[in-house]
């Protein structure tokens, strides 16, 4: 995983969400179901799972929720990331 070895982790992918959508990373971890941040807490699961490689059980301790919500929000995020042509990188 070549973006853990450029020092990317799971607060710094919060931080890049909150930049894309304009939010706070504070914004982003609370839960909600406003569809802007249904949709940034969803790339941020796509990207920490797919991306840095962790397993949904450590993203959902980390955001409050259950694996298996880790894993419909991982599809949900890789329709917004393809949508939006969104990379992790900035």
């Amino acid at each position: 995983h070549r973006l853990k070895a450029r020092g990317y982790d799971f607060d710094m992918v919060v931080g890049r969400v909150a930049e894309l959508f304009n939010m706070t990373v504070r914004e982003i971890l609370e839960p909600s179901k406003k569809p802007q941040r249904v949709r940034a807490r969803s790339l941020l699961c796509f990207w920490a799972v797919t991306e840095l490689g962790l397993a949904g059980t450590v993203v959902g301790k980390r955001m409050g929720i259950v694996q298996s919500a880790v894993s419909k929000a991982v599809e949900r995020g890789a329709n917004v990331a393809a949508e939006h042509d969104f990379s992790i990188e900035v």
